[in-house]
């Protein structure tokens, strides 16, 4: 059984990164700037909104309504349609409220949908930016370790064109 949902979850990230994320974003072509990378690093390290402040990606929101009403039409019809039966025999005012609770679960879970897309593409960003800026230290090992040294650059005020040269140093004696 867990060989299945691990399947699956495999499979539903797959397809959201080939599929669904291409559809909704458009990223671009040109690489992330150092200092971009480090205030967005230090930003998803530190587990705050990221929407609308890292460069290099535009979000359809039109696009992004369309497969969540694909995706909640998925989960919802079905499982009307197994339950049809009962709520036929239900009051039409009890109706009401689980239409009032249904539209609020429904606008509930696009936020959480939203902010998951945005995650995403965010490490997939960063990540890609990592190769460029970082090829020699891997993002998993090293991404909280930049944060904290960007954290300190910044209350050391040390300028943005040394900014590169003191976080490699940093890194380089933490590795040895």
């Amino acid at each position: 059984m867990t060989r299945l949902f691990l399947w699956a979850k495999t499979r539903i990230r797959r397809y959201t990164d080939e599929k669904i994320i291409p559809y909704i974003f458009t990223l671009a072509d040109g690489p992330l700037l150092f200092r971009d990378l480090l205030k967005t690093n230090k930003m998803y390290q530190d587990g705050l909104k990221l929407e609308g402040k890292i460069p290099g990606f535009k979000m359809s929101v039109g696009r992004s309504y369309i497969v969540f009403i694909i995706i909640w039409h998925l989960i919802v019809l079905p499982t009307s349609a197994i339950f049809h039966k009962t709520l036929i025999k239900i009051d039409c005012h009890l109706l009401i409220i689980m239409a009032v609770l249904f539209t609020g679960m429904f606008f509930a879970t696009y936020a959480i949908f939203k902010e998951y897309l945005l995650d995403t593409v965010a490490l997939k960003i960063i990540k890609s930016a990592w190769e460029n800026h970082f090829p020699h230290f891997d993002y998993d090992l090293h991404a909280k370790e930049v944060a904290k040294i960007y954290s300190d650059a910044l209350e050391k005020e040390i300028p943005h064109k040394n900014m590169q040269l003191y976080i490699m140093e940093r890194l380089i004696s933490a590795s040895t």
